[in-house]
């Protein structure tokens, strides 16, 4: 059993945790630093920033004056001999330069060192090891931890993907039961908001759009719905019609504020639409945004263009959506006369170094910043880079979470109000008796 596990060890873990105990012999002529790379921002701890540190130490390395360890969670420990401890210093110095930026040092009081821990391991050896036994002790809760959830996502994903393919007969059927389903709880809102430096979000928009996985998981359970390109496109368009009834029965959904959904050039320019536009009030169109996919777009620019301004002239905005950061530059958002540009989340555009950052900048700007959401938004590191080239609208699960934690702290401020004004009746009460 303790073999087993001991394979499941981060290589550089296990031989830190193997020079330690070697060290004991020698810990009167040994010092080590320990360095909290896991404590800065993700975004200050990608590939090319933890290889820069790690190079820092190569002089003393190569000299023999010194060894360095990094745990799984990026933190480093430098072991050096006591002579050496000033050309330590100079490096780890150097280092904390490298990251001066990160809030971590940003916000550091002068008498604090949040960066690095310095061990005599004359004095502190069993501290030094018990802390990193520590480190590997939760290293590796986590790695169970994470194999379990990814033994759980494996087995839905391969349970989504198996079953039969969807069929021209079974679309039929999906769509014949889409006529007399009541389809409104499958209807998900997902809002596009700023947000802002100290990641407060404020609502512009919400889309409004019909879960797929919900549906298949209620009507075809057995059923592959992306299995064939054209079918799954045959049932968006079918769904499009289905929301756009949905959105002109005021009892149907609860709508507040404005509102985007999908739809395609197709929808636009059917009996479908025109019967929508006719059961809407007037005041609506203009807080309506369509959302049109780029593949659609292209697949006939001039119906297209046509159904734009069809839409427009009736009050409408559009936005373009499903662009890349590879995709975007070829697209000129003005000259295809929509409102708003939908720009895909990759974590590419971070790790593409700064040649990367200049061209989402570039494309950004020519699109117009406040006329682009950075969607599909899972982490923080999204939002900093957005920041960063001058997008303010945000959408995802993170920018989700962010409203779900205002919300808790909005309420947690009215309950303090209410527990304030209750304690000043209450005294204001006492006074007067």
């Amino acid at each position: 059993m303790a073999d087993t596990e001991n394979k499941h060890l981060a290589s550089q873990e296990k031989l830190l945790l193997d020079y330690m105990r070697r060290l004991e012999e020698q810990k009167d002529e040994h010092m080590a630093v320990h360095l909290h790379l896991s404590a800065l921002k993700p975004y200050n701890r990608r590939d090319h920033h933890i290889r820069a540190a790690e190079n820092s130490f190569e002089n003393l390395i190569k000299s023999l004056h010194g060894q360095l360890f990094m745990t799984k969670n990026s933190d480093m420990f430098f072991f050096f001999k006591a002579a050496a401890q000033a050309q330590t210093e100079t490096v780890v110095q150097k280092v904390r330069f490298l990251f001066g930026d990160d809030p971590l040092l940003e916000n550091e009081d002068a008498d604090e060192n949040r960066f690095s821990t310095w061990y005599n391991i004359a004095h502190q050896f069993e501290e030094l090891l018990h802390l990193i036994e520590g480190a590997i002790e939760t290293e590796e809760k986590r790695k169970k931890e994470t194999r379990a959830r990814m033994d759980t996502r494996s087995s839905l994903k391969i349970r989504q993907k198996e079953g039969e393919p969807i069929t021209p007969e079974i679309l039929a059927r999906v769509e014949s039961a889409l006529e007399r389903t009541d389809l409104s709880n499958l209807v998900r809102r997902q809002f596009i908001c700023t947000i802002d430096g100290q990641m407060i979000p404020e609502q512009s928009f919400s889309e409004m759009f019909i879960s797929i996985a919900d549906l298949r998981e209620t009507m075809v359970p057995g059923i592959n719905l992306l299995s064939n390109r054209w079918l799954f496109q045959h049932l968006t368009e079918t769904l499009d019609k289905r929301m756009l009834s949905l959105l002109s029965k005021n009892d149907a959904l609860t709508i507040s504020g404005d509102i985007s959904f999908n739809a395609n050039v197709t929808t636009l320019l059917s009996n479908g639409f025109q019967e929508f536009d006719d059961n809407i009030m007037a005041s609506r169109r203009g807080s309506m945004i369509i959302e049109l996919q780029k593949v659609d777009i292209f697949a006939d620019l001039g119906a297209y263009l046509f159904a734009r301004e069809f839409v427009q002239d009736k009050g409408y905005r559009i936005c373009l959506d499903g662009l890349t950061h590879n995709t975007m530059g070829m697209v000129d958002r003005e000259r295809l006369g929509a409102d708003l540009v939908k720009l895909v989340w990759h974590s590419d555009m971070v790790d593409g170094g700064t040649d990367m950052h200049e061209k989402v900048r570039s494309v950004v700007k020519r699109a117009n910043p406040s006329k682009v959401i950075l969607c599909r938004v899972d982490t923080r590191e999204a939002i900093d880079f957005g920041h960063s080239v001058g997008i303010k609208m945000f959408q995802g699960h993170f920018v989700e979470n962010l409203i779900a934690e205002d919300g808790r702290r909005r309420e947690l401020l009215r309950l303090k109000r209410r527990m304030e004004r209750a304690e000043e009746s209450s005294e204001f009460g006492e006074n007067d008796g």
